[in-house]
């Protein structure tokens, strides 16, 4: 989808310090096997600091950095992957309450890992409407409970804890949204619940999340079905094709592409079914920042975009991929182009 006329006012950013995976193994926590294999080095831990917590700091920060008032948002869109909360509560007006007040539409986004994503894309629509002039966008996870092991989370990356905001208007920023586009593989629905029961929901039944086992129980079946190999070839098929109609939406080839940011996942999986994939070498990738922090939800390429530009490696002119794959399978994917040095950067 085109966005024009949507651009990005302000970033902000909640990233606990990190637990190293050497004190991971000597801990016993992750396995000494997996280091070689898929080179992570750490995650950021949050201790017992809530989701909503780290989401309104971040958010805070996203406007302080701008200026922008807080009360002149027009909508809230707050993306989770984990629980935020007692049960029935619903995060987001946590932040409305504490931040931006008003009776701005408010709604609570749960599409995993890709949630921010969905997100600019709702927003994006959103300020459409004439009278609308900017929404706030929000992810955020601490996977630090009962129910989920970090360190064993899923095949080939382990869960980080983090918050990012975004702050999108009408009125021109330090970026502009080029483009955001989204594609579905239907048949791969089951990748993340194979194994499982749909009722009752694992959580009420006191059933660990274990993505690597519900992975690894769908590849067993579809290979001994021989679809396995054609649904794995689909999501390819589809992440590319999702990539190339934002690239050209926004106006560029893969050659414009600055730097790319995908999901903070083993190195073996962002350069051979990422970057590789689309014709881009690992050093444009943000995986040597990424493998630092572990999988941070649906913040992944916020947080990275945030850190290449307090690092100084975005610069006004320059094009910023971001990419995400999630459960359902989704593949989402975005364009962000750098006009002019971020205010909290100079």
């Amino acid at each position: 989808m085109r966005t024009p006329d949507v651009f990005v006012k302000g970033l902000g950013v909640f990233l606990p310090e990190t637990v190293s995976v050497e004190q991971a193994v000597a801990e016993g926590r992750y396995p000494a096997e997996d280091v070689e294999l898929h080179e992570l080095a750490g995650a950021a831990v949050a201790g017992d600091t809530p989701a909503p917590e780290m989401a309104l700091w971040a958010a805070q920060q996203a406007f302080k950095r701008c200026g922008h008032r807080p009360d002149e948002i027009d909508l809230l869109l707050y993306a989770d992957s984990w629980y935020q909360g007692p049960d029935g509560w619903q995060p987001q007006y946590y932040l409305q309450r504490h931040l931006v007040g008003g009776d701005a539409l408010a709604v609570e986004i749960r599409h995993g890992c890709n949630g921010m994503f969905s997100a600019l894309e709702l927003a994006a629509s959103y300020l459409r409407a004439p009278s609308m002039r900017a929404a706030l966008a929000v992810a955020t996870d601490n996977f630090g409970t009962p129910m989920i092991d970090r360190w064993r989370f899923g095949p080939g990356y382990i869960a980080g804890d983090a918050a990012s905001a975004v702050l999108l208007t009408t009125e021109p920023g330090f970026a502009q949204l080029l483009s955001v586009c989204t594609a579905s593989v239907p048949e791969a629905e089951e990748v993340h619940r194979s194994g499982e029961p749909l009722f009752p929901p694992g959580p009420t039944a006191g059933r660990r999340l274990d993505f690597s086992g519900r992975t690894a129980d769908f590849n067993r079946r579809s290979m001994a079905e021989g679809v396995g190999s054609r649904v794995w070839m689909t999501v390819h098929q589809k992440m590319v094709e999702a990539v190339n109609r934002c690239l050209d939406e926004s106006g560029i080839g893969t050659a414009d592409v600055t730097r790319a940011a995908f999901m903070n996942y083993s190195r073996e999986i962002v350069e051979q079914r990422g970057m590789l994939a689309l014709g881009l070498p690992m050093s444009k990738s943000t995986w040597e920042f990424g493998r630092t922090v572990g999988h941070l939800g649906a913040s992944d390429q916020i947080v990275s975009l945030d850190h290449l530009l307090a690092a100084g490696e975005l610069g006004p002119g320059d094009h910023m991929l971001l990419v995400g794959v999630g459960p359902g399978i989704t593949i989402s994917c975005a364009v962000v182009k750098i006009l002019e040095p971020p205010p909290w950067t100079a």
